[in-house]
């Protein structure tokens, strides 16, 4: 399965958000899965299964319990194909930090703006 394929189901980005936080085990992410998407313990199950299979996750047994993680790799190979499209949204999020800071600064001053415009 492609990376995107795994990726593109908004059930195991969510299981994915989760893990980012830490290890958590499968009846944790059953449970937190479960209350937000409605789905049953073996869908989830179904959906770690499938992020385990490519790579996504990780588990580890600790007694009865399994304990799964994020797989940091195929994120990587991820950001690395994503890296070749970055020309086009890096400058205009640039932009918007100049202009968020622009206007913290200008509150700061007390509404001034820090560089006056000219009208024509």
């Amino acid at each position: 399965m492609h990376a995107f394929d795994v990726l593109g189901d908004p059930v195991r980005r969510r299981i994915l958000e989760l893990l980012a936080d830490g290890e958590m085990t499968s009846g944790s992410v059953c449970e937190v899965i479960g209350e937000e998407f409605g789905i049953s313990q073996p869908a989830v199950s179904q959906h770690l299964k499938v992020l385990r299979e490519n790579g996504f996750a990780t588990v580890r047994p600790q007694g009865a319990r399994r304990l799964y993680a994020v797989n940091a790799e195929p994120l990587q190979d991820i950001d690395a194909w994503l890296d070749r499209f970055r020309r086009f949204w890096t400058p205009h999020l640039d932009a918007l930090a100049t202009e968020l800071a622009r206007g913290r600064r200008a509150r700061r001053l007390g509404g001034a703006d820090e560089t006056p415009r000219s009208t024509p």
